[in-house]
């Protein structure tokens, strides 16, 4: 490997770097945060009770599980589907049942729940085992479409992009619930990636499609096995020297252009780059290298600055679901699917255990409560493959709504198995305290620190945090302040105000804690008007409205007149709740002018002379020249009210948009 360190010896999880750098900070233990109860816990228990049970359904009813029995050879017939990778969505599924496994009854599962579910489980990875071939290899459509002939396309097989959920998968199991049965299959086939593709292997490559690069330091991390934290890493040095050849959409598409160490923009599929941006994180976090860190940090500065959307979502281009160039973000063109969502969110958290810089957990605040959530319907049963941030009348882009299942569904897994390990993102925990970076009901242990803590986030800004008895003692609880909130958060014990230091983002109190003793940290949330950068040709001229962490949006459904014929006047200002499925969420309104009339009906035309007709039809008009329709003495104004973006398609399906011109 190029100029790499060894790693040291240690171990945590679940995301955690073995060998921690001065300052890096480090996840708590799987089970040290719980949910229990507002508004992510009723998110979590949705996809407890909904979404696993679907999703089981829809890859039985979808055929994938049927793919894997044809490669066991305990069933007969054609390969369902097209999609080589569709054994991913079982792996995906197994992780999200295993991290809600792990919760037990307070993630939302009754004892009895649990064991049925458990049953399930195994039934799974039994039928999972059984497709696995004597060498470890498994591939159902390998095994049955291309009748067993390997490693023939890493270019778009995506191989080994199976092999990195299943890794995830036998890790997360093994984890959750202690069993060895999917992590031995996941193992085997690991040890003979390292024998094709190690150093001094049988093959020189990597995958299309980087995702095996994060699973195989996961699977280090939780093994010791040194060997796959160096093949990780050769599958980073490797990536940019044009293995992959060419592709129609260009080198670009798959991340094959450069090195990664001389990398420093976002470009191509943007799932395909955050997986591996977030697996070049991960080889970071274990060897500490730089120009890794380096370049990185650049590719994040490249993102930020002008290819990710308000709603923390990425990829602007339908035709390569890719970043587009800097700035082109248009809304009702965006493609942001919600694997980018999730992606993203990996990488975040990774470069925040690897930095400790606060920008990083405001991203995954961001993502999560608006590209992330907007991709599962209130139900937990429809989902969003594509996320746009502005639907026209009858549109003719994408589906209308979520839908049940994809034909690539590799999506909704997703979302399930982030839902069911959301827990594990919310805090990090070290020698000096506990480190707050996300404000969900529930407590927090990490070591002798610890808090219980209770809020109406992200609807109001109260977070109350009171100390456990069992956690007395002198120790730093640290409080990150979201931007919007900086310079600007209360902070009070028992009552009184307290004194705190507002550094780099985080409130941060050192004391000898009593049991018992309450904090009480006060953000406020109100409804803002934001505008994109200038530079953002499609937006430009426009607002939207954000509210605490919620950026919020228009439905047709909700308004007077029609959402894209509107200007904004003012400010926007908080309404009683709506009620949007099972979840009533803050309303907000703002004042507006109505700027286009209807079109003249077919018998007014008829009416009409034909030159004064024809001038009506046209779409454009002088600069200066007022509307359109010059017989239109004043504007009409009207109320505008707006919901939560990830509320949106909830009632119905119908226009939307997050962007509205200003008056």
């Amino acid at each position: 490997m190029v100029g790499r360190a060894a790693p040291a010896s240690g171990g945590a999880r679940p995301v955690v770097a073995l060998a921690p750098g001065t300052g890096t900070l480090r996840p708590l233990p799987a089970l040290a945060a719980r949910l229990a109860s507002g508004f992510w816990f009723e998110r979590t228990a949705v996809n407890a009770a909904r979404s696993l049970a679907a999703g089981l359904a829809q890859l039985e009813a979808t055929g994938t599980l049927e793919n894997l029995r044809l490669a066991a050879g305990t069933a007969q017939g054609d390969y369902r589907g097209t999609l080589p990778f569709l054994d991913t969505d079982v792996f995906k599924w197994l992780e999200a049942v295993s991290w809600q496994l792990q919760q037990g009854e307070s993630g939302g599962w009754s004892p009895a729940d649990a064991k049925a579910w458990s049953v399930a489980a195994d039934e799974v990875i039994e039928l999972v085992a059984a497709a696995q071939a004597p060498d470890g290899y498994l591939d159902s459509y390998v095994d049955v479409v291309l009748g067993g002939e390997r490693w023939g396309d890493l270019h778009s097989g995506h191989e080994l992009y199976c092999a990195g959920h299943l890794i995830q998968a036998g890790v997360a199991h093994r984890r959750a619930t202690g069993r060895e049965n999917l992590y031995t299959v996941a193992v085997r086939f690991a040890d003979l990636i390292v024998e094709e593709f190690g150093e001094g292997g049988r093959r020189v490559g990597y995958c299309g499609h980087p995702q095996v690069e994060t699973a195989l330091v996961e699977l280090y991390r939780e093994s010791g096995a040194r060997k796959y934290l160096d093949l990780a890493g050769r599958f980073v040095d490797l990536r940019g020297s044009g293995l992959l050849g060419e592709h129609p959409f260009g080198r670009r598409y798959f991340q094959d252009v450069t090195p990664v160490r001389e990398t420093h923009a976002v470009h191509g599929h943007a799932v395909r780059a955050l997986y591996l941006a977030a697996g070049v994180a991960d080889v970071y976090l274990e060897t500490r290298e730089p120009e890794l860190l380096a370049a990185l940090e650049s590719q994040w500065d490249d993102m930020v600055r002008g290819k990710t959307y308000i709603t923390g979502g990425t990829g602007s281009r339908h035709r390569d679901e890719a970043f587009g160039d800097a700035f082109e973000l248009p809304p009702d063109l965006a493609y942001t699917e919600t694997c980018a969502a999730i992606a993203l969110m990996q990488w975040a958290w990774r470069m925040l255990l690897a930095t400790g810089h606060v920008r990083y957990a405001d991203m995954f605040e961001r993502v999560l409560y608006n590209g992330f959530l907007a991709g599962v319907s209130l139900a937990g049963d429809h989902f969003f493959y594509v996320n746009p941030l502005q639907v026209r009348p009858h549109s003719t882009l994408g589906p209308e709504g979520r839908q049940e299942w994809f034909h690539c569904a590799c999506c909704p897994p997703n979302v399930m198995r982030t839902l069911a390990s959301l827990r594990h993102y919310l805090a990090t925990g070290d020698a000096d305290g506990i480190q707050i970076h996300q404000y969900l009901d529930g407590s927090i242990r990490a070591g002798a620190a610890g808090v219980d803590i209770s809020t109406g986030y992200p609807f109001d800004g109260g977070v109350r945090l009171s100390v456990p008895a069992q956690c007395a003692g002198e120790w730093t609880l640290s409080l990150r302040i979201p931007p919007w909130a900086r310079g600007a958060a209360g902070l009070e014990l028992d009552g009184a105000a307290l004194a705190a230091d507002e550094t780099e983002g985080y409130l941060r109190v050192r004391r000898s804690w009593r049991g018992g003793e309450r904090v009480e940290l006060t953000l406020p949330i109100r409804p803002e008007l934001t505008a994109a950068d200038p530079r953002v040709d499609a937006v430009r001229g426009c607002a939207a409205v954000e509210r605490g962490p919620l950026v919020y949006c228009l439905e047709q459904r909700d308004q007077e007149a029609s959402i894209d014929e509107v200007r904004l006047l003012g400010p926007a200002r908080d309404v009683g709740p709506i009620q949007v499925a099972d979840v009533a969420v803050p309303g907000i309104e703002l004042d507006a002018e109505v700027f286009v009339t209807r079109e003249p009906v077919p018998e007014q035309r008829a009416s009409a002379a034909p030159l004064r007709a024809y001038e009506a039809a046209w779409g454009y008009r002088p600069v200066g020249s007022g509307t359109r329709h010059s017989d239109v003495a004043a504007h009409p104004h009207v109320t505008l009210t707006a919901i939560p973006y990830f509320a949106w398609a909830n009632r119905d399906f119908g226009a939307m948009r997050v962007w509205t011109p200003l008056a």
